[in-house]
């Protein structure tokens, strides 16, 4: 027996856009993309582009990342190139690799049947998909599509736009509406809830009403989702150019409490942590807008930062000293979001530097302030600096004095420095040497937090 997905079981004939209705052209695509679709068909195979692209392409911005979905399966795509990889045991997909470009290609899904074998699809208890490789027809496979706006096919056999499920129609009313019942699609795949976020902040896009409505009571199925997945997905959430907008969607929809619990309890203690972390993303907004590079341990630092002050100001009151409680507070907050996200050492060591910067650029007498701008993190903890002074987490007057201290010939800097009556208390013990390089601790099991935000 056929399981259908939602309540869209069966499916007309698609919607049609010939070349002269629509803005999509070969020009817009990639030329990798092209021989794939090319090849395919020229085997016999049906082939289109599919998703992202074709969806940015009608809306006038240019596509970037290039999916193909055809009726060849994975070992027959495999065959047809000698530079595709099969991937994935979940979902089986070929990637197409040409130089740094790849091209995913993914075999029309289809739907299940309560008969098939372990192997081929498999649900949790929950509903979620464990396993999903059974094959099926175009129609079929756009059913088993996320969100009609992802569902729009174009075929390179004529030019065309097929469009199965409303997505055209969706894109003109800029409507984000997810197929089927939402509650089965977001059970089938949490991960969809922070999807149909990032798409709505990066579009401008509404969320449909039936697709939002059970996100906020579903949130919690994002804690059986392994650490490594979320990780790559905070990254597509806040570097796609529209963080802001993405960060509050999540903090609407009870979204951002599962992705990063130990800040969520800080915002509602530290009244200058919503600010910091809004006006991080703004700055994050506008560095991808200017083609600058952004660096996750940046980004980290500043979503992490509240819950860092709110442990560090506990551990003090227990009598511990400053830069040992920054230390052992840093270490607790790493260790406890490592259970919702994974950090890689690539990035959180930098975070670690960054946070521990904050220490090290109040104490500026004698030959401090030199050292410390030596230090190669110095630009991003100076930055981190002047973000907090913007929060108004402290009090505005050290920033500018590094700001000053850059542009000025050592002479100069002797004279700043020989003005400086006192640094601020409690930092006079020596920073611990180990405080850029995280210990193993034992895991914490994932809790669920209260609902709502």
């Amino acid at each position: 027996m056929k399981t259908p997905v939602g309540d869209q079981a069966s499916l007309s004939a698609p919607r049609i856009l010939p070349r002269d209705e629509h803005s999509l052209s070969r020009g817009m695509l990639s030329e990798n993309a092209l021989k794939v679709l090319y090849r395919l068909n020229k085997a016999g195979f049906q082939a289109y582009l599919v998703g992202g692209c074709v969806r940015d392409g009608l809306l006038g911005i240019t596509p970037k990342d290039f999916d193909v979905a055809t009726d060849a399966t994975p070992d027959e795509v495999k065959a047809l190139f000698r530079n595709a990889m099969i991937i994935g045991r979940r979902f089986r997909i070929v990637h197409v690799r040409f130089g740094r470009e790849i091209i995913e290609v993914t075999t029309f899904r289809g739907q299940h049947d309560d008969e098939d074998d372990v192997s081929r699809a498999h649900r949790s208890a929950t509903g979620m998909l464990l396993r999903d490789n059974v094959w099926g027809s175009i129609d079929e496979d756009a059913l088993r599509r996320d969100f009609t706006v992802n569902a729009l096919y174009y075929s390179v056999a004529d030019f065309s736009i097929y469009d199965w499920t409303g997505g055209i129609d969706d894109l003109e009313r800029r409507q984000l509406k997810l197929i089927g019942d939402p509650e089965v699609r977001y059970r089938e795949d949490p991960v969809r809830m922070l999807r149909a976020i990032r798409f709505a902040g990066k579009l401008g896009f509404k969320i449909e009403e039936r697709t939002a409505a059970p996100i906020i009571d579903l949130a919690p199925l994002l804690l059986s989702i392994p650490p490594a997945r979320l990780f790559e997905e905070v990254l597509k959430l806040f570097l796609n150019g529209a963080a802001l907008e993405t960060y509050r969607g999540l903090r609407e929809h009870g979204l951002f409490a599962m992705l990063f619990p130990v800040t969520f309890d800080a915002l509602s203690v530290m009244p200058w942590a919503e600010t910091m972390i809004e006006q991080a993303l703004v700055n994050t907004d506008q560095r991808i807008l200017e083609g600058k590079p952004v660096t996750p341990a940046f980004l980290y630092a500043a979503l992490l930062w509240p819950a860092v002050v709110m442990d560090a100001n506990a551990l003090e009151e227990e009598g511990m000293p400053p830069a040992l409680a920054h230390q052992q507070a840093a270490q607790q907050v790493i260790s406890r979001q490592l259970q919702h996200t994974s950090i890689p050492k690539r990035f959180s060591f930098p975070m670690r530097d960054i946070w521990e910067l904050q220490l090290r650029l109040p104490r500026r007498k004698g030959k401090r302030a030199d050292q410390v701008m030596s230090h190669p993190r110095f630009r991003a903890g100076y930055d981190f600096l002047l973000l907090r002074e913007s929060a108004g987490e402290l009090a505005a007057g050290l920033g500018e004095w590094w700001t000053r201290y850059q542009t000025l010939e050592d002479a100069e800097r002797r004279g700043m420095i020989s003005q400086i009556v006192h640094e601020p208390a409690g930092l006079d013990e020596p920073l611990p040497e180990t405080a850029s390089k995280p210990t193993r601790s034992r895991r914490r099991p994932r809790r669920r937090p209260p609902r709502g935000e």
